[in-house]
């Protein structure tokens, strides 16, 4: 089932958009496992050259629980992206929950000078067919 939600944000002229999926053929809400697919597209639309570093992920389940996710760069890569170049991928994740939501940050460095800034990941929710009805939008 996808999701036609598209949550974005820009931070330092680094568009970030996401896209998140359940994955239904990977699930299994008999046994209270849930996984989604995101897609995310990392544009950079000012006149710097970045390379991303590192990743920070809070990903809070139905009930609250928050997990904190973090590692070098996103798949594997840690991608340089020039004025007006973009980087996009897919990952996973999986909860105990039916619903739930994502934000972070990735960790980033002007590669001409070195300075280091953050771009916000914006938050995305993880809803799924399972989750209870009379959920507040």
């Amino acid at each position: 089932m996808a999701s036609k939600d598209e949550y974005s944000a820009t931070t330092r002229n680094i568009r970030v958009s996401v896209r998140a999926f359940y994955l239904a053929d990977q699930s299994k809400p008999d046994e209270g496992q849930y996984v989604w697919a995101y897609r995310v597209v990392i544009a950079n639309t000012g006149r710097e050259t970045v390379q991303l570093l590192r990743r920070t992920w809070h990903i809070t389940d139905g009930l609250g629980r928050t997990q904190t996710v973090q590692g070098a760069g996103v798949i594997g890569e840690q991608p340089v992206l020039e004025p007006g170049g973009r980087f996009e991928y897919t990952s996973g994740t999986p909860l105990a929950t039916a619903s739930g939501f994502m934000q972070g940050a990735y960790h980033m460095v002007v590669t001409s000078s070195g300075e280091a800034f953050d771009v916000a990941i914006p938050a995305f929710s993880l809803d799924s067919p399972h989750q209870p009805s009379g959920r507040l939008h």
